[in-house]
């Protein structure tokens, strides 16, 4: 029930920040935030729903497949500023990699031509520390537009206060750190490779060959992000986009216009044909 006006506010058993329908009056259901529930941290929003609107308009410049009618009679159903609940992993992995190798030489003199083969068994180990790495933990969010959010700035991260809820929606957690932990050291997983793979250099060939990376998750934190997320509506659908509520980072899909689309794969062909062609012809000449 609204302290200011006595409405009642029916809200999902996440909710933890809304407002009143009635009066607009900001609620904060604290004892979704008490005991274990409650975030060590929330990164205030440093951007308002003007910013949002505008970084929306901003998002349609220079899409050229992006049907024109869309620009104009899109319509934006609804914003709202959420504080979307994060869990922060801090991680170390020990990692061992052996990868295949070789180096190839080429020369020629005046009867053959020569090549030279050397085969490599390279090995890499090590260990590399991982902080603060986020996983969104609402099943109401798509995974893959939280993903896109990033990066927050996290050092602007303040100890937790339901001060900063007012006026805008909160959910609490709905999955839980060890689910999430899963995607963390997915993602850790794959740095990790990324980083170790760029340290074999000066082959002509390098293939992984086996490895091992074993993790060990230490820290979690409890954060909450801030998002404005922006419903819009356009030919019978509907378009979620969503925009990093601290940078203005803005994502979300678009439509295609097919007709420009298609002119523009047949442009593209036609220069790679035209470029091919005048190979051919140069080749024809020497």
């Amino acid at each position: 029930m609204c302290e200011s006006c006595g409405g009642e506010i029916v809200c999902d058993g996440n909710t933890a920040a809304t407002s009143c329908p009635f009066c607009g009056n900001p609620v904060v259901m604290t004892g979704q935030l008490a005991g274990e529930l409650k975030p060590d941290y929330v990164i205030p929003f440093k951007l308002d729903k003007k910013a949002a609107k505008e970084a929306l308009k901003k998002h349609y410049e220079g899409k050229r497949l992006l049907p024109k009618v869309f620009r104009d009679e899109n319509h934006i159903d609804e914003v709202k500023g959420v504080y979307v609940p994060f869990w922060l992993f801090d991680a170390s992995a020990d990692v061992n990699m052996r990868y295949k190798a070789t180096k190839v030489r080429t020369w020629s003199d005046s009867k053959y031509d020569y090549t030279e083969t050397r085969f490599f068994s390279v090995t890499r180990g090590g260990s590399l520390g991982f902080e603060k790495i986020p996983v969104d933990a609402s099943t109401k969010m798509p995974d893959d537009l939280m993903d896109s959010l990033e990066p927050f700035d996290l050092s602007k991260m303040e100890k937790f206060q339901t001060a900063y809820l007012a006026g805008y929606l909160a959910d609490k957690y709905d999955v839980d750190s060890k689910k999430s932990a899963k995607r963390a050291n997915s993602r850790i997983r794959k740095s990790t490779q990324k980083t170790f793979d760029a340290t074999v250099k000066g082959y002509t060939t390098v293939i992984k060959e086996n490895g091992s990376i074993r993790l060990k998750n230490r820290k979690v934190k409890y954060v909450l992000f801030p998002v404005w997320i922006l419903n819009t509506s356009w030919n019978g659908q509907n378009y979620l986009f969503a925009m990093n509520g601290q940078t203005g980072k803005m994502v979300g899909d678009l439509p295609v216009d097919k007709a420009a689309y298609q002119k523009w794969l047949f442009g593209l062909t036609g220069a790679i044909g035209g470029v091919i062609y005048a190979i051919l012809c140069l080749i024809w000449l020497l």
